[in-house]
């Protein structure tokens, strides 16, 4: 029987997946609009690259990551580099800010909340520790059992010195 991470994250990965292939056929259809985001990630990152090699790296980034988070392997960082990804896309593919007509508008910002949605979820699978007790629990509980076993040693050494 399957359960309900496997669940959740193997649909969470299929978008990525098909979208990535998707990009990777139409690259060259979808380098145009992409030329925004692409001039300011060669500016701060420095890469000499076409708009067209940035649709592909995206498409392939989201490929790589859909199947690495659908098939469990590496899901916390899949689904962090998967929500890296999204907010570009976004961007990108759902300008509903600068949509003149009123149709167009509305189907962009309903692809932009579509979009703000799957990376809530992707949040949430970066942060599913698969009921495991996750670091900063973890880290607490170790700080505070730390902070007992000093304070007892100290009582006692205090209680050694001074009767």
């Amino acid at each position: 029987m399957i359960g309900t991470r496997t669940l959740a994250r193997t649909l969470l990965a299929s978008s990525f997946v098909v979208l990535g292939v998707n990009g990777l056929r139409k690259s060259s259809q979808l380098a145009p609009a992409a030329e925004p985001v692409a001039d300011r990630l060669r500016e701060k990152v420095g890469l000499d690259t076409t708009d067209e090699q940035f649709v592909q790296i995206n498409a392939g980034v989201q490929v790589a990551g859909g199947a690495l988070l659908a098939f469990g392997f590496l899901n916390r960082p899949a689904a962090l580099i998967l929500a890296s990804s999204i907010i570009p896309t976004t961007i990108v593919g759902h300008p509903f800010w600068e949509a003149d007509d009123e149709d167009q508008k509305q189907r962009d910002l309903i692809g932009f909340v579509k979009n703000a949605s799957i990376l809530g979820g992707l949040l949430f699978a970066a942060l599913d520790t698969g009921g495991r007790p996750s670091v900063f629990w973890t880290g607490r509980k170790a700080a505070i059992g730390a902070a007992d076993v000093v304070s007892t040693t100290a009582h006692k050494a205090f209680d050694t010195v001074a009767p």
